[in-house]
């Protein structure tokens, strides 16, 4: 039996993600944010979906994000091919990942759709190489790599 990939259902997911938003734990800031993340299980195209919410630390800076949350489960899950994403912030404008969670879903996926929620429908859609463009990953580490053997080479054939 050959699997059809599975198409993406952003209307629900949406519902899904406010649903999340709503289990955030911020006493301190009172934002709530939920995600829904969908990854690829397998090379027949069925996904698998993980969810997220923002948990807040009285040290602000142990915060985190309902995103990078949801990235976390997948990748316990085994699941690193990410297809789509799923914000839900309060209102009354849509609120995008903040950049760390940006640079985060750069290291699993160069562009990946995103529906930006309020209130429980999808009020704009955006993408990952929109809010990040020019983004630093790997490929960066890997041709440093590449470049300082070169030049090491370079100054020992000079010697």
């Amino acid at each position: 039996m050959t699997l059809k990939p599975q198409k993406i259902r952003w209307t629900e997911l949406a519902q899904l993600a406010e649903s999340m938003r709503a289990r955030a734990y911020a006493p301190y800031s009172n934002y709530r944010v939920g995600s829904v993340l969908i990854a690829r299980k397998d090379a027949a195209g069925q996904n698998e979906v993980f969810v997220g919410a923002n948990v807040e630390n009285a040290s602000y800076g142990l915060c985190a994000c309902a995103e990078r949350n949801a990235v976390a489960a997948a990748v316990l899950a085994g699941m690193k091919e990410l297809v789509g994403l799923v914000v839900a912030t309060e209102g009354p404008r849509p609120a995008a990942p903040c950049g760390m969670c940006r640079q985060v879903l750069a290291e699993f996926a160069k562009d990946l759709p995103i529906a930006l929620v309020v209130g429980g429908k999808i009020v704009d859609r955006t993408s990952l190489a929109e809010l990040l463009p020019r983004m630093f990953n790997g490929a960066h580490l890997d041709e440093a790599k590449v470049h300082g053997a070169a030049k090491k080479g370079a100054r020992a054939k000079k010697s």
